[in-house]
């Protein structure tokens, strides 16, 4: 999971809470849009049929730190899905986006990743 890329900061509460599989399917689902989060799972909590009432009770004892309005942090999820080795095709239904907006987020994710290290037993050609 350390090979898998940072989540960006509004983004990052709800990988803490959830995880990083647990937040995607939370963001996918109701990102977007307005989302009121009980601190209790029971009643007409709409999170606690998809996560389960462990993550929804969390959720919502988080609730007053997270945006009223759920991102939805596509170009993340993108990035995390493609270093899980799903195809941009795939990506691309999955995010309801077309495949050209993939590769330019996936473009982008790899142009703010720091530069590999130098090996220094490799010989300078220049």
């Amino acid at each position: 999971m350390s090979d898998l890329p940072r989540p960006p900061a509004h983004v990052e509460p709800y990988v803490r809470i959830l995880g990083v599989e647990g937040a995607i399917t939370f963001l996918t689902h109701f990102g977007g849009g307005e989302l009121y989060l009980p601190r209790t799972a029971g009643g007409r909590n709409p999170v606690a049929p998809l996560l389960g009432a462990e993550a929804a009770m969390a959720l919502g004892q988080a609730a007053d730190r997270l945006p009223r309005r759920v991102p939805t942090a596509k170009p993340w999820i993108a990035a995390v899905w493609r270093a899980q080795g799903l195809p941009v095709a795939e990506i691309a239904r999955r995010l309801h986006a077309s495949d050209v907006a993939v590769r330019g987020w996936l473009k982008k994710a790899c142009a703010k990743s720091p530069p590999a290290k130098r090996d220094p037993r490799q010989i300078p050609l220049f």
